[in-house]
């Protein structure tokens, strides 16, 4: 039965053979797939690279008139200014 120490140096040996082989294949995956970009001329919107992916519009909660706000980041200037008038924010809730 081997020792721990030996497994261990088995495992070492085994992990480096793996990181290899990943390496290698990992290579050969790249350059397929820049043979197939050329053969095909794709681009990168072509390939949904380098958009820019947009948060959805979280929705409107507070309105007033034709005006909203979802209730995040700085208040709107006419929320702040229904605030110091007075008013409360759950009269501009939709």
């Amino acid at each position: 039965m081997p020792t721990y120490s030996e497994v261990q140096e088995q495992i070492r040996k085994l992990q480096k053979q793996a990181d290899e082989i990943r390496a290698k294949e990992i290579a050969d995956v790249i350059e397929d797939i820049k043979a197939k970009i050329q053969l095909y001329d794709l681009t990168e919107k072509d390939l949904g690279l380098g958009e820019k992916r947009r948060k959805p519009k979280s929705p409107a909660v507070y309105k007033k008139g034709n005006q909203t706000w979802s209730g995040r980041g700085r208040q709107p200037k006419w929320v702040v200014e229904h605030l110091e008038s007075g008013g409360d924010l759950k009269d501009l809730l939709i």
